[in-house]
C-alpha cells in the first residue's frame, strides 16, 4: 500500500510540473491576431494554429490525470489514517502543558548562593559595616521585582 501511495504522488508531481511547463508555453488569446498580420508565430514548430490545439489537448489530459491523483491519494490516505481517535489532528499534536509545581520557589532560591538565610539582627554588636550583602556570582541580584 506504501508503495502504491508513491508512485501516485510521484505521477501526481510530474503532472503538475508537466501542467506548469505546457500552460507557461501557450500563448494568450490575443496572440492569434498578431500571426493573422504577420508575426513569428506562423514559423513556429507546430505552425500557427498546430500548437494551440496540441497544447491545449495535452494540458487538458494532465489535468485530468492529476486530478485522479487527487482524488486517489485523498482516498488512500483516509483510508489508512487511524478512524479510532476521534479528535481532530491539531488536538492530537497540542502538547500539554506541564503541571504547574504545588508551591512556588521562592526569588532567593533563583539566585545562585541566595539560598542560605540571612542571619537576623543580632543586638548592637551587628554594625552595617559587618552586614553587607553578598556579592551574588551573577546579575540576577539587579533585577527589579515588583
Amino acid at each position: 500500500m506504501n508503495a502504491l501511495l508513491t508512485i501516485v504522488l510521484a505521477v501526481q508531481i510530474l503532472t503538475a510540473l508537466g501542467m506548469i511547463g505546457l500552460i507557461l508555453l501557450q500563448h494568450g488569446k490575443g496572440a492569434d491576431m498578431g500571426a493573422a498580420f504577420g508575426s513569428g508565430a506562423s514559423g513556429s514548430l507546430f505552425g500557427a494554429t498546430g500548437s494551440a490545439n496540441f497544447l491545449s489537448r495535452t494540458t487538458a489530459v494532465l489535468a485530468a490525470v492529476f486530478f485522479v491523483c487527487t482524488l486517489a491519494l485523498a482516498y488512500f490516505t483516509h483510508s489508512v489514517a487511524p478512524a479510532s481517535s476521534g479528535s481532530s489532528v491539531l488536538e492530537r499534536a497540542a502538547p500539554t502543558a506541564p503541571a504547574a509545581p504545588a508551591t512556588p520557589p521562592s526569588p532567593a532560591s533563583q539566585i545562585p548562593g541566595g539560598g542560605t538565610p540571612v542571619p537576623a539582627n543580632q543586638g548592637a554588636a551587628t554594625t552595617p559595616a559587618a552586614t553587607a550583602p553578598a556579592t551574588p556570582a551573577s546579575g540576577a541580584a539587579q533585577i527589579p521585582t515588583k
